[in-house]
């Protein structure tokens, strides 16, 4: 195996022992079934020349019994160990995601990381099974050829003057396959992430009325698909009639030598029997072309695995958070997306427990400084403190727990909307809840839900207002000493803006610290400060009223707003 092998915690996968048993069984299946032709011979010895044979037909019969146990449980035990080393797949896969955070979704889009924790993970879940199924193959042929041998050499070595080809062929057919298999799967991966970009466009899709135009875009890459996967069938069709071709020759051979051994009385018909049976096993490519391929998908599925696996984790550091307002730094802040510096050298300080607003046309990055600031994102230079504690040396849930975040579209997760609500709480309290929706103005229309605040989020309808209400409501919930408000009043009717940034901006509460990007002059002119943000740098910063004089910054806002 490759460095795909990585995937797994072991050869065995995450359940040895349930491999390792079935890894004992196939290769006991594979035994019983080369004793069977030995045995058969021998009983139709007895049977000819009249001895007795009760023993030698019920022997018989009991290896057929064993064969039949065995199988059932390799077939037992293989859908076992194929689902739970697809569900440690899964779930690894997922942590390692939500790990690596949005940087994963950039780089291979949500569509196609859907593909791959789905069916790909499902395929390379197959991996151990897959080797264990493979040894068990590779175990009849050579077992066939050490039969033969014991039987007389001569037989063994007509089989052996034919084994090259066979390999030949076997090592073009894994050859083949392994590319159609990685064409195969990469254009189910770009199916994948253009259907979810189509179901992201939906609206937009039925407005502009471009569904078909839509629909030749997402199965762009069928004919790409059919052609990987009929050259696939064809790959496997074409080893099997390759191996069908030689395969008889070898057992006609062996068979015509163990006819003259048994004229010169070298061998017997009860040996004959087993060894045209052993000739039968040892040439069985189709056995192996079969058992290849699954190999073959398994090992392209779990090296799609792995490309995911590999990107970088977000690292954390070991330190706590020393005592603090919530004061907030950027020094020297530079973050790049592909060659453009989307934040170029910003230096920026908030006051601990004050408002400041973040303005600037689009393009500025105002969502971008955002996540900067909470560590969602890293920046390629400079470094973001905290109370004057770098970020990157916080923990994992120092950081998380002093640094609370609203967006733009909050992702509503499932469950009631008290626990939406309470998501982040490692307690939630329904005083601290309700007291947060309040303030979000969320309790009201939660109120007038079917089940109040035990609604499942499922059986709500909102709309986007009340969706931003809601990611509201749970960041207002957080007891942190930073909180990050991405876009998360756009959706807003201006009255109940103005509420809510009033509300954030004349509360009592000086532990917290707000960072607001605003679209609006009316919130911008509540903040404490206002910092504008212009192609990637702050160009000013100060109170709304002092940077209104200014044209372009008048200009940034659409609605032509006054201060």
């Amino acid at each position: 195996m490759t460095e795909a092998i990585r995937t797994l915690p072991g050869p065995l996968g995450p359940t040895p022992v349930r491999t390792l048993a079935l890894c004992l069984v196939s290769t006991a299946a594979t035994g019983a079934g080369l004793l069977l032709p030995a045995a058969l011979g021998h009983t139709l010895d007895l049977l000819l020349t009249r001895a007795p044979a009760t023993h030698w037909v019920l022997y018989c019969a009991g290896v057929l019994l064993l064969l039949t146990l065995l199988d059932t449980c390799e077939t037992v035990l293989r859908g076992t160990v194929d689902a739970r080393t697809s569900a440690f797949l899964r779930l690894r896969l997922t942590e390692h995601v939500l790990a690596v955070g949005p940087r994963a979704a950039a780089r291979f889009g949500a569509g196609d990381l859907v593909a791959r924790l789905v069916g790909i993970a499902a395929q390379a879940g197959t991996a151990p099974t897959a080797r264990a199924a493979l040894l068990a193959a590779l175990a009849g042929p050579v077992g066939g050829i050490v039969a033969l041998a014991l039987i007389d050499p001569w037989l063994a070595a007509v089989l052996l003057a034919g084994a090259p080809v066979l390999a030949l062929l076997l090592r073009a057919f894994a050859r083949d396959t392994r590319d159609c298999v990685a064409r195969y799967q990469e254009a189910q991966g770009r199916i994948a992430q253009a259907l979810s970009e189509a179901v992201r466009g939906h609206r937009t899709i039925e407005a502009s009325g471009t569904a078909d135009r839509e629909t030749a875009r997402v199965l762009r890459p069928l004919p790409e698909l059919s052609d990987a996967g009929h050259r696939m069938w064809r790959v496997q069709g074409r080893a099997a009639g390759q191996s069908v071709a030689v395969a008889p020759l070898l057992q006609l051979g062996v068979v015509a030598v163990a006819g003259v051994l048994l004229a010169r009385h070298r061998l017997t018909v009860g040996d004959m029997l087993a060894a045209s049976r052993y000739a039968v096993l040892a040439t069985g490519v189709g056995v192996l072309v079969g058992q290849l391929a699954g190999l073959a998908r398994a090992r392209m599925a779990t090296e799609r695995l792995d490309e995911v696996l590999t990107e970088p984790a977000t690292r954390y550091g070991k330190q706590d958070l020393p005592p603090g307002p919530g004061r907030l730094e950027l020094r020297g802040v530079t973050a790049r997306r592909g060659t453009r510096a989307v934040l170029d050298g910003v230096d920026l300080m908030v006051p601990g427990g004050t408002t400041l607003a973040v303005v600037g046309r689009s393009g500025a990055g105002k969502s971008l400084l955002a996540a900067v600031a909470g560590r969602l994102a890293e920046p390629d230079e400079g470094e973001v403190l905290l109370d004057g504690m770098p970020v990157r040396e916080l923990t994992h849930e120092a950081l998380r727990r002093a640094v609370g975040y609203a967006f733009e579209r909050p992702a509503l997760l499932g469950g009631t909307v008290e626990e939406e609500i309470g998501l982040t709480l490692a307690s939630p309290s329904p005083t601290r809840i309700r007291e947060a929706a309040r303030t979000a103005h969320a309790d009201d229309f939660v109120r007038r839900l079917p089940q109040g605040y035990a609604t499942p989020i499922a059986d709500t309808p909102h709309s986007g207002g009340e969706s931003q209400r809601l990611g509201l409501a749970r960041a207002f919930a957080h007891p942190g000493r930073l909180l990050i408000l991405d876009d998360a009043l756009s959706s807003l009717d201006t009255v109940t803006e103005a509420r809510i940034t009033a509300a954030l901006v004349h509360t009592d509460d000086q532990i917290t610290t707000r960072l607001l990007i605003a679209h609006r002059a009316t919130t911008a002119s509540r903040a404490d400060a206002v910092a504008w943000l212009d192609a990637g740098r702050v160009r000013a910063v100060g109170r709304h009223g002092e940077l209104w004089e200014i044209p372009e910054y008048r200009a940034v806002f659409a609605d032509g707003a006054g201060p």
